[in-house]
């Protein structure tokens, strides 16, 4: 058996040597493999930010962190803003939602540029996709379902109600067993989650301008 004790002290000191220099060789590839594990581990980015101002970020997992410029979007993030704060999102390369005070968005599942699904918890959204293909998109909400292929749209708080207007493009507003199909310049009132939608209807500009500025 070894003993480092019978060791005269040259060779002691020799032997430490070498054993120093092998850890100083075996621990920065240790350190190298755990840190590559951990960036292999990391999902893939879904988007980014575009634009951000007040309090915004990012919850997932009960972690949260903060959103700036050019912060990555994860699958499952639930971005949130708070008082008089703002914040849009690029998904993919051709979707940007912009949210108004107090939201909270979640990105259940984006694929890119192959549609995806979201849920709006709380506040006013501004949906826009523009590179005119029918990608299909839908956002939840508990007020009901909104079915989108290509279009710009405000989902939210109006009027005292959750209203969905149209600007461009077409989308399906379904809730309370009732669809109704919107197209450009024409809205629809939810007085309360369950409730249906109403008739499609044309929006007046001063209801137009209010929704548009709770999310600008």
């Amino acid at each position: 058996m070894f003993d480092f004790h019978v060791m005269n002290a040259r060779s002691r000191r020799w032997f430490l040597r070498v054993v120093a220099s092998s850890l100083a060789i075996v621990f920065p590839l240790l350190h190298t493999s755990e840190t590559s594990g951990a960036e292999d581990d990391r999902p893939e980015a879904v988007g980014s930010v575009e634009e951000a101002s007040g309090e915004t970020f990012a919850d997932v997992r009960k972690k949260r962190r903060p959103l700036e410029r050019a912060s990555p979007i994860f699958a499952n993030d639930q971005v949130g803003t708070g008082p008089h704060s703002r914040v849009e999102l690029r998904l993919g390369e051709t979707t940007k939602i912009r949210l108004g005070e107090r939201a909270r968005l979640n990105i259940d599942r984006f694929l890119m540029n192959t549609g995806g699904e979201i849920t709006l918890d709380a506040g006013a959204m501004l949906f826009e996709k523009r590179d005119g293909r029918p990608t299909p998109v839908e956002v939840r909400s508990s007020y009901g379902l909104i079915a989108v292929r290509g279009t710009r749209f405000f989902a939210g708080p109006s009027n005292k109600v959750f209203g969905v207007f149209v600007e461009e493009g077409t989308v399906t507003v379904t809730a309370g067993g009732r669809r109704v199909v919107l197209r450009a310049g024409e809205g629809t009132d939810i007085s309360s989650p369950g409730k249906r939608p109403t008739a499609p209807k044309r929006w007046g500009e001063p209801r137009i301008r209010a929704a548009y500025a709770s999310v600008r």
